[in-house]
């Protein structure tokens, strides 16, 4: 059975929407499908390592909780905080390592999709992925 890897911190892909569908109408492959949900970097390096690549990966941009929070909390001010870099590894940061493993191994990259509501996130993840696939043609 093909498989789709759902790369999402918060969201459950079986969550129903407003219209009733879930978070897998974004698929870039029709059901069915295996879904496997991981919420980090960390397990998205590890199942890929692990299993080889799914027939399609759904991306989420920001993971973990905002950097701001914990430090916050630890006495910088929200302002200054905001300023500083994420702790978390991003999807972005998946699409990175995702197109030096298919260039380590000679593997076509999987199908794609982004759901991010970063919309700078997205395009960054998009743009990657595009420019590989455009030069994997070459």
């Amino acid at each position: 059975m093909k498989t789709v890897l759902f790369l999402y911190d918060t969201r459950n892909p079986f969550e129903l929407l407003p219209d009733g569908s879930s978070w897998l109408v974004f698929s870039p492959i029709e059901q069915p499908f295996k879904v496997v949900w991981v919420k980090s970097y960390d397990e998205f390096v590890e199942w890929i390592t692990k299993n080889g690549l799914s027939e399609a990966v759904l991306f989420d941009h920001d993971l973990g909780l905002p950097n701001h929070i914990s430090r916050v909390n630890s006495g910088m001010s929200k302002r200054a905080s905001k300023k500083l870099k994420p702790i978390e590894k991003t999807g972005f940061d998946c699409a990175k390592w995702l197109v030096e493993y298919c260039m380590d191994n000679n593997k076509q990259l999987p199908l794609y999709n982004i759901q991010s509501a970063n919309p700078v996130g997205k395009e960054n993840i998009d743009g990657l992925l595009k420019s590989f696939i455009k030069n994997q043609k070459q």
